[in-house]
């Protein structure tokens, strides 16, 4: 591979990362890219590692030195502190992050933002190591316009919509709302890295994701996640559509969100890796202000593409209203609209995400279709026990 530099002409050290959540969507698209483009290592740290496997099994793979997987639950495994010892970096994926966990299990996703992520970077801190942390877009709660009338021109002010790292209020709705409680923890966690980086020399960079959309997203239930529980808004839809059943608009699918290609994203954080200087101390924003929708628009345009890479006729009734509680059950509350502010990942990292709305969602979908229909195929073929 020949030599490679960053964005300031400087030649790139190969680096040993640590990346605790390896196993997760994130992790394994990051994982495909470092491996395929740089000579960086990994020591893969998760409790599963189904999406990386086809990154692990195969030893004729020019990577093969490169990852090692260890079986790790952060919680409670003294091998934690070694390996971040033993790395350059350590890149922190790990979290509980469905919105219906966030009422219906809201002491572990507490535990899983907060208390579990505090090792991580006592242990970066006090071995002085890097840490890219994982954050999330939903630390800035809801938007200052949304407590204007819904008929107020200072709605429609980018000033009271659009989300800066630097100057955006963080606001939660009450406590009894326990839809706040991982946005709450996320939060906490930043201001815990940010005070390191202050006291004690941290060099720290805190992602913050908008939405980020591709192929091994979320899950399928009882095809490659659990059989029960409800993923994010676009794998409920994904699920829908293979079921062939109408997809439920929570309170009228009016709130506004935007949606990120998992490959665009991925390249924000390459960036982030092998540019320290350029990124060491800054949370950025990554998403994609340029695909905004409401959850009802994104309901209408996943219809029509998920029509055209399965062949299938779209359902007469592809929508139904589902209240909030009934969906998510008591303690849930929502932001009215999430567009990042690029400004910073722009001027650091010259960072654009490129590909368009419905272009990640036919490769989403397309990806899906293809591993509901194989689920499907091997359900069929498996031998019935008889007694």
């Amino acid at each position: 591979m020949a030599s490679r530099v960053d964005l300031d002409g400087n030649s790139i050290k190969t680096l040993t990362i640590c990346m605790i959540g390896a196993g997760g969507f994130i992790g394994s698209h990051l994982c495909e890219k470092l491996l395929e483009e740089t000579l960086h290592k990994i020591l893969a740290v998760d409790v599963y590692n189904d999406k990386i496997k086809h990154l692990l099994e195969n030893s004729n793979q020019l990577w093969a030195d490169r990852i090692q997987f260890h079986r790790i639950n952060i919680k409670h495994d003294s091998r934690l502190e070694g390996l971040i010892k033993m790395a350059d970096l350590t890149i922190n994926l790990a979290a509980i992050c469905t919105p219906a966990d966030y009422n219906t299990r809201p002491l572990d996703t507490i535990y899983s933002n907060f208390i579990d992520a505090l090792p991580v970077v006592k242990y970066c801190s006090e071995n002085n190591k890097r840490l890219i942390h994982f954050s999330t877009c939903e630390v800035y709660g809801k938007t200052i316009g949304s407590f204007l009338p819904k008929d107020h021109p200072l709605r429609q002010d980018p000033e009271f919509y659009v989300l800066n790292e630097e100057t955006s209020p963080c606001i939660f709705g009450s406590i009894e709302k326990q839809r706040w409680s991982y946005a709450c923890a996320k939060q906490l966690i930043e201001r815990l890295i940010y005070a390191e980086g202050a006291e004690n020399g941290l060099e720290f960079t805190i992602v913050r994701p908008f939405n980020w959309i591709g192929p091994r997203m979320d899950f399928i239930p009882g095809v490659d996640g659990p059989s029960e529980g409800v993923p994010r808004v676009l794998a409920c839809f994904s699920n829908n559509l293979l079921r062939g059943e109408p997809l439920k608009l929570v309170d009228g699918g009016q709130s506004q969100r935007t949606f990120v290609y998992i490959k665009d994203a991925i390249e924000a954080v390459h960036l982030m890796i092998e540019n320290p200087a350029r990124a060491n101390g800054h949370i950025f924003n990554v998403g994609n202000p340029n695909n905004e929708v409401t959850v009802k628009q994104l309901a209408e345009m996943m219809s029509e593409v998920y029509a055209k890479v399965s062949g299938e006729t779209a359902l007469e009734v592809p929508t139904v209203d589902v209240s909030s509680k009934e969906f998510y059950g008591e303690g849930y509350d929502d932001s009215d609209k999430r567009i990042p502010d690029m400004t910073i990942i722009n001027r650091q990292l010259g960072w654009n995400p490129k590909t368009s709305l419905w272009d990640l969602l036919e490769s989403t979908l397309t990806y899906q279709h293809r591993t509901y229909a194989e689920a499907v195929k091997k359900a069929i073929a498996k031998p019935v026990a008889t007694s």
